[in-house]
């Protein structure tokens, strides 16, 4: 049984970075097109584009670990039955178990592998070509969750922030203080605002509204020290979709709106998804299992390989779909992020199943 685990091994990594060089070519060429379109902008030359297409790319092999393990594991083990090797090996004792567990063997690096690209490595470079992309163009990233901008709570204050700087640094922001009975007691308007460390910013231009029974003060300043539970790691979010974000960031923000009473769906959603993600690698390499009872009448590799891809496209589109439906209608985080997950395990197990009554 070790024999065929290190001979199976062999075969579907091989399958599966060969599956990830094709795809990886394929979304580079269409982001390379996509961003020649917008070559041109202030600093945005050929050097930066072509830097920009390389750095996204931890974030398309993240996105596309499920897709090519599937499409992997059924070239290698289709390539096998057709050679007539898994028949020897069943004919020689090898349960379907056995071959589950040899599977499961195979695929738990690749699974820690991809929790380290989802954690470690395509959060920062996504966040890297966010902030060259807006560097190369001079531009700064106009907040568009309302038209004044993105508005946070900060314990007893509403802050309004419209422009943020590939650094983070804020631009135009209004701040609201109000009391225990939520009276309005202070607004301060700052042209910029720069992180210092801990909860401290440097604000800049500074316009102060004081309001009290006897009516309101005013008090300009040039720069004034700010004291927020906001921080550049919170406003990253601004920068990345959550999908892009990493687990622990995730976390962090939704414990930040959770302790400013904000709905947190969509983020928790999108952390339990991350955790769940990896996992998908194995049930995809599960679901190739059945393609190895493949007879020559029944297709080529390229039929089944097709149906890979259907089948790996369809999870990837179904687990957005979920989270959408689940953010949409506060459905349990942990449900609407794996129940895509579970639905394909199912049908793995099904088909193993059917197979194996053969």
């Amino acid at each position: 049984m070790r024999l065929l685990t290190r001979y199976l091994a062999k075969e579907i990594y091989s399958s599966v970075a060969l599956v990830f060089a094709a795809l990886i070519m394929l979304f580079s060429f269409m982001d390379l097109i996509q961003e020649l379109g917008e070559m041109g902008a202030a600093n945005y030359h050929i050097g930066y584009v072509l830097l920009y297409v390389a750095l996204i790319i931890p974030g398309h092999i993240y996105e596309l670990f499920p897709l090519a393990a599937l499409i992997g594991t059924i070239f290698a083990i289709v390539q096998m039955a057709s050679n007539s090797e898994l028949m020897v090996y069943r004919s020689s004792g090898v349960s379907l178990k056995q071959m589950i567990f040899a599977v499961v063997e195979i695929g738990l690096p690749l699974v820690v592998l991809c929790f380290v690209f989802g954690e470690f490595i395509a959060p920062p470079s996504d966040r890297l070509a966010q902030e060259l992309n807006l560097k190369a163009r001079d531009a700064q990233m106009a907040l568009k969750e309302f038209r004044s901008g993105v508005w946070a709570k900060d314990e007893h204050s509403f802050v309004n922030i419209r422009n943020v700087l590939p650094d983070t640094s804020l631009l135009n922001i209004s701040i609201y203080e109000f009391d225990e009975a939520y009276h309005l007691r202070v607004i301060t308007s700052a042209q910029r605002a720069e992180y210092i460390k801990g909860d401290q910013w440097m604000l800049e231009g500074v316009l102060q509204t004081r309001f009290n029974a006897q009516g309101s003060a005013v008090n300009n300043q040039a720069r004034m020290e700010w004291h927020s539970t906001l921080n550049p790691r919170l406003l990253d979010v601004l920068l990345l979709l959550p999908e892009k974000m990493s687990s622990w960031d995730l976390y962090q923000y939704t414990k930040h709106l959770s302790d400013n009473h904000q709905k947190t769906a969509r983020y928790e959603i999108a952390m339990w998804n991350k955790l769940a993600y990896p996992a998908a690698v194995l049930i995809m390499m599960l679901l190739a299992l059945p393609f190895a009872a493949h007879h020559r009448r029944e297709g080529g590799v390229s039929g089944k390989i097709f149906i890979g891809i259907v089948l790996g496209l369809s999870f990837h589109f179904g687990g957005k779909l979920f989270s959408s439906l689940g953010a949409l209608n506060d459905w349990q985080p942990v449900l609407s992020a794996t129940a895509i997950s579970w639905m394909y395990l199912s049908v793995a197990l099904l088909m193993m199943w059917q197979t194996e009554r053969r």
